[in-house]
C-alpha cells in the first residue's frame, strides 16, 4: 500500500511539473539561447578538435529530420530541443576556422618588424601597440593577423608625435607566444588571444619610427583614431588616475588605470564602473533622450505637432551607437547597445520592450555572432546581472508601482536609494559565483560602496561626459571635463575609503568547471521560469557553491619553464624561484586562496632548506627535492618522494619516485600534484588542453 501511495505521489509531481510547464508555454524560446551556449560549452569542453564539418552537418541533418517528421508534434519538439545547440556547435567551429591564422611558437631575439599600427593604447608605464605586421625579419611563411607590442616609457617618445592608427611603424623588439595558463585550469590567454586574431607579444628594444600612413585602414582605423584622439583630451584635461578612469569611462581605453585603483574598485564591487556596458549605454542614451525631447519641446511648433519623443529616440539610439564604436564595442557593449536599441525602438512603435525576451534576443544575438565570447567573465557577468535584474524587477513590477503612487519628493528619494540597494543585492547574487570562478574574489561591502558610486556616476558624471565630447568639436570640453574629473575623484576616494575597511574582499579557492556550471544552470531556471518549480534553481546554485570545497587545491604546483615551484605548508605555500615569475606565482596563491609563507619563519624546523645544489621541502609526509644541478640528481632521487628537476634528466629515479625534468615541464607546461590517497596524482596544463587549435605548434617563426 505505501509503495502504491508512493507512487501516485510520484506520478502526480510529474503531473504538475508538465502542467506547469506546459503554463510557461510562452517561456520556452528564452529557452534557445540556454542551448546555443549548451553546444559552445560542449565545443569548448572537448579534448580533441572535432571535424570541421561535424556541426554543419548535425544541423543540416536535424533540419531534414523536421521536415521529414512535420506532422508529428512530439518529433518537432525533439528536434527543437536538439537543434539549438547544434546551431551553437556549429557556430563556434565556424568561428574556430575563420580565426585560423599563424602565430609566433616560440621566443625571438629581437628583430626588425615593420607593420599598421591597428591601436595604441597608454599603459602606466609606457605604451602598447597593436600592429598588423607587413614585415618581420627572418619569419618565413604567412604573418600573424596582429602582434602586441610593449613600448617602455623610455623608448615611447617617438610614438608621441602621432601613433594614430593607420601609421605605419618600424621598430626591433623580441617576439613570444602567448603564455599559457600558469596552472591546469588558469586562464587560457592564448586561446583568447586565438579568436581575437593576436598571434604574439614582445616589446621594443629600440624606439619605434612612425613612417607613412598605410593603407586598407578603412572605417574602423578611422574610429580607432577618433577613440585615441578623445582618450588622450581627456588624460591631458584631468590628469592622474581620475583621467585615467574618466577616458575609461567614455572610450573604455582601461590600460593607463593603475593597479592600485583596479584593486581598490574590485574589492569594493565597483569594477563594473571601468567596463563600459548596461550603466553606462543606458545612460548616454537616457542624457540624449531627455536632452533632445527637453530642447524640442521648447519650440511650440515642434511640440504640438511633431513626434518628438521618437525623433528624441531615434536620436538615442544614433547616440549609444556612436557609444558602441567609440568604446571599442567589447561584448558588454554590445549587449548594452542591443537592448537599448530595441527598447528606444520600441518607443518608435509604442511599445514596451523591457523584458526577459529582449535579454534572450541580445544572448541570441551575440553567441551567434561572436560564440567564442561566452567562456569569458565579460559576457558571463554582464548578462547574469541583467538576466537577474529583468526578471527580479519584473516579479517587483506592480508592487513597485504601488509604492510609488502617492509618494512625494522625499519619499521618492527614499525608494531611490531602496532601489538602488535592491539592484545591488540582485546583481551582485547574480554576478558573485562567475566573480568566484574568474577572480577568487569576493566584495562584501559592495552595497556602501554602489550607494555612493552609482548615483554619483548617473547624476554627475554621465552627463558631464556626454557634454564634454559634444563640446570637443568646438574646443569647449575644458570645463565639462573639469567637472567629471572631481566626480570621478569622489568615486575613487570613497572606493579607497571602503577598500580599507576590515574584511573588505575575500579570497576563495578557485570554483571546479561543475560548480559554475550548476550555478548558471541553477540561475537560469530560477530566472527564466514564473512556476512554483524555478525554486530549485536555488538548490542547484548552492550545490554549485558548495563545489568550492570540493577540490583540493594542489600541494605541489610547477611553472611550466621551471622558473617557479610552489609547496604547500601550513596555511599557504613555501615558494621557490629561479627567475621573476610573479604573474605564475600570484596566480597559484591566488587560486588556492593561500598565503606566501616567509622562508626564514617556515625554516625553524628545518625545513624547508636550500642550497646551491638542492632545495629540500615536506607535505603531507612526503618528501619533495628540487634539483638545482645535474650533480645533484642522484642524491635528489635517493632521498626523495617527489624530484623536480630543472635541468633535462637522463635516466628514471626508479622504485616509485616522482620524477619530473625540464623536458617533462617543457612538454606538459604547468605541472600540479596533489598528495595523499597514494600515490601523488599529477596534472599538467597539456593535459587539461587537449589538441586545439590554440594548443598545437606550427612551422614559421624560427629563434634567432
Amino acid at each position: 500500500m505505501i509503495a502504491v501511495d508512493a507512487a501516485a505521489e510520484r506520478e502526480g509531481l510529474l503531473a504538475r511539473g508538465l502542467a506547469a510547464l506546459r503554463g510557461d508555454a510562452e517561456r520556452w524560446p528564452l529557452w534557445v539561447p540556454v542551448g546555443f551556449g549548451l553546444g559552445i560549452a560542449a565545443y569548448f569542453s572537448l579534448a580533441d578538435e572535432p571535424a570541421p564539418w561535424l556541426g554543419s552537418a548535425v544541423v543540416l541533418l536535424l533540419a531534414l529530420a523536421a521536415w521529414w517528421l512535420r506532422h508529428l508534434a512530439p518529433a518537432r519538439i525533439a528536434i527543437a530541443v536538439l537543434a539549438a545547440p547544434a546551431i551553437g556547435f556549429a557556430a563556434i567551429q565556424i568561428s574556430a576556422q575563420i580565426a585560423e591564422a599563424p602565430r609566433v611558437e616560440r621566443r625571438m631575439a629581437a628583430t626588425g618588424i615593420e607593420g599598421r599600427i591597428v591601436h595604441a593604447g597608454p599603459r602606466e608605464n609606457g605604451i602598447r601597440l597593436t600592429i598588423a605586421p607587413e614585415r618581420i625579419d627572418g619569419w618565413t611563411g604567412p604573418l600573424p593577423r596582429r602582434l602586441r607590442i610593449t613600448v617602455g616609457q623610455r623608448l615611447a617618445a617617438p610614438l608621441a608625435a602621432g601613433a594614430e592608427p593607420g601609421r605605419r611603424v618600424a621598430m626591433r623588439a623580441v617576439l613570444l607566444p602567448l603564455p599559457p595558463p600558469s596552472a591546469p585550469g588558469a586562464f587560457d590567454f592564448p586561446r583568447q588571444g586565438y579568436f581575437q586574431g593576436l598571434g604574439g607579444l614582445g616589446y621594443a628594444t629600440t624606439p619605434p619610427r612612425l613612417l607613412e600612413m598605410g593603407e586598407g585602414g578603412g572605417i574602423g582605423e578611422a574610429i580607432a583614431g577618433l577613440r585615441q584622439a578623445i582618450t588622450s583630451r581627456i588624460q591631458s584635461t584631468i590628469g592622474g588616475a581620475a583621467g585615467a578612469v574618466a577616458a575609461a569611462l567614455v572610450t573604455g581605453e582601461r590600460g593607463a588605470i593603475p593597479e592600485a585603483v583596479n584593486v581598490a574598485m574590485r574589492d569594493t564591487g565597483l569594477a563594473h564602473l571601468l567596463s563600459i556596458s548596461g550603466l553606462h549605454i543606458s545612460l548616454v542614451a537616457g542624457i540624449v533622450f531627455l536632452g533632445l525631447r527637453t530642447l524640442l519641446a521648447l519650440i511650440p511648433g515642434l511640440a504640438l505637432h511633431r513626434p518628438i519623443k521618437k525623433w528624441s529616440a531615434a536620436g538615442a539610439i544614433l547616440a549609444a551607437f556612436f557609444y558602441l564604436l567609440l568604446s571599442g564595442a567589447e561584448v558588454p557593449t554590445q549587449r548594452s547597445f542591443l537592448m537599448s536599441a530595441i527598447v528606444f525602438a520600441a518607443v518608435l512603435v509604442d511599445r514596451e520592450a523591457i523584458s526577459l525576451r529582449l535579454v534572450a534576443w541580445a544572448a541570441g544575438a551575440i553567441l551567434l555572432l561572436s560564440p567564442e565570447a561566452m567562456v569569458g567573465a565579460s559576457f558571463q557577468m554582464s548578462f547574469a546581472a541583467v538576466l537577474a535584474l529583468v526578471a527580479a524587477y519584473e516579479a517587483a513590477r506592480e508592487r513597485i508601482r504601488g509604492l510609488r503612487a502617492g509618494l512625494g519628493a522625499p519619499g521618492r528619494i527614499l525608494l531611490y536609494v531602496g532601489l538602488v540597494c535592491f539592484t545591488t543585492v540582485i546583481a551582485t547574487a547574480a554576478t558573485t559565483p562567475f566573480a568566484l570562478y574568474h577572480f577568487n574574489r569576493f566584495a562584501a561591502f559592495a552595497m556602501p560602496a554602489n550607494l555612493i558610486a552609482v548615483p554619483l556616476t548617473s547624476f554627475w558624471v554621465m552627463p558631464w561626459a556626454v557634454i564634454a565630447v559634444l563640446a570637443m568639436p568646438f574646443g569647449l570640453e575644458a570645463w565639462p571635463l573639469a567637472a567629471m574629473g572631481w566626480g570621478v575623484e569622489a568615486i575613487l576616494r570613497a572606493a579607497a575609503w571602503i577598500a580599507r575597511w576590515p574584511g573588505a574582499a575575500w579570497t576563495v579557492p578557485a570554483m571546479p568547471d561543475f560548480g559554475l556550471a550548476l550555478c548558471a544552470l541553477g540561475g537560469l531556471w530560477l530566472c527564466l521560469w514564473r512556476h512554483a518549480m524555478r525554486w530549485a534553481g536555488l538548490a542547484a546554485i548552492a550545490a554549485g557553491l558548495l563545489g568550492i570545497g570540493w577540490v583540493q587545491p594542489p600541494d605541489v604546483l610547477v611553472d611550466g619553464d621551471g622558473r617557479a615551484v610552489a609547496v604547500g605548508g601550513p596555511g599557504g605555500y613555501w615558494v621557490f624561484e629561479t627567475r621573476q615569475a610573479e604573474i605564475a606565482v600570484d596566480t597559484w596563491l591566488r587560486r588556492a586562496a593561500a598565503d606566501r609563507l616567509e622562508w626564514p619563519e617556515a625554516a625553524r624546523g628545518g625545513l624547508p632548506s636550500c642550497d646551491a645544489r638542492l632545495c629540500r621541502f615536506r607535505a603531507r609526509g612526503e618528501r619533495i627535492v628540487i634539483a638545482r644541478r645535474r650533480d645533484a640528481l642522484t642524491e635528489a632521487c635517493r632521498s626523495a618522494d617527489i624530484v623536480i628537476a630543472l635541468v633535462p634528466m637522463r635516466w628514471d629515479c626508479g622504485r616509485g619516485v616522482v620524477a619530473l625534468d625540464r623536458r617533462e615541464l617543457e612538454r606538459g607546461g604547468a605541472h600540479a600534484i596533489r598528495l595523499g590517497g597514494g600515490r601523488p596524482r599529477v596534472t599538467t596544463v597539456a593535459e587539461q588542453r587537449g589538441r586545439r587549435p590554440w594548443t598545437g605548434t606550427e612551422p614559421g617563426a624560427e629563434d634567432q
